[in-house]
């Protein structure tokens, strides 16, 4: 979930994300952070799923992906369940990761259009994001060209070197 500043209030926007093809597969914003926005961008997954295998969904241990609706939702739909074991962004580092692509590339940060219009915003920068963004993770295919293939993605991305300080105390 993350949220998104309105008009006079917030709006809290709750994707779920292949994290093979990074392709957002589902999504919902809504204006409380009730689970039902979860509910809804975890029916929306499950309604475009194209492939009958195995999955598993991870998530935060945040109520929302916790309450019975959720769960039962998952294990209704054969979804295997995976939670971070701390409270560390490192933990789900894919979602932290797309929500900071929607925010600072596609402007989601924060919308002046209304709540109605802000949503058409999110359904058109979810579709660019998903039809024409290349990724480094995944070859610099789309998610959507990923997301049609099976195997190993190479990853494009340059290593970080571990931080070496340039300049010593004596």
């Amino acid at each position: 979930i993350t949220y998104i500043r309105l008009p006079g209030q917030w709006g809290y926007l709750s994707l779920v994300t292949d994290a093979y093809s990074k392709k957002i597969m589902g999504w919902a914003i809504r204006l409380d952070l009730s689970a039902q926005g979860c509910q809804d961008a975890l029916q929306m997954a499950v309604d475009n799923r194209k492939y009958n295998k195995e999955l598993i969904h991870h998530s935060d241990r945040g109520s929302q992906y916790c309450c019975k609706n959720y769960v039962d939702m998952l294990v209704s739909n054969n979804i295997a369940i995976s939670m971070t074991q701390t409270g560390s962004p490192y933990d789900n580092a894919i979602a932290e990761r797309v929500n900071g692509i929607l925010k600072a590339e596609f402007d989601l940060y924060s919308s002046n259009l209304g709540v109605e219009n802000t949503r058409k915003k999110i359904a058109e920068s979810i579709k660019t994001y998903n039809q024409m963004r290349p990724h480094a993770s995944c070859d610099y295919l789309t998610p959507e060209q990923a997301h049609l293939i099976e195997g190993p993605l190479k990853k494009r991305w340059k290593d970080k070197k571990p931080y070496e300080p340039k300049l010593q105390l004596v």
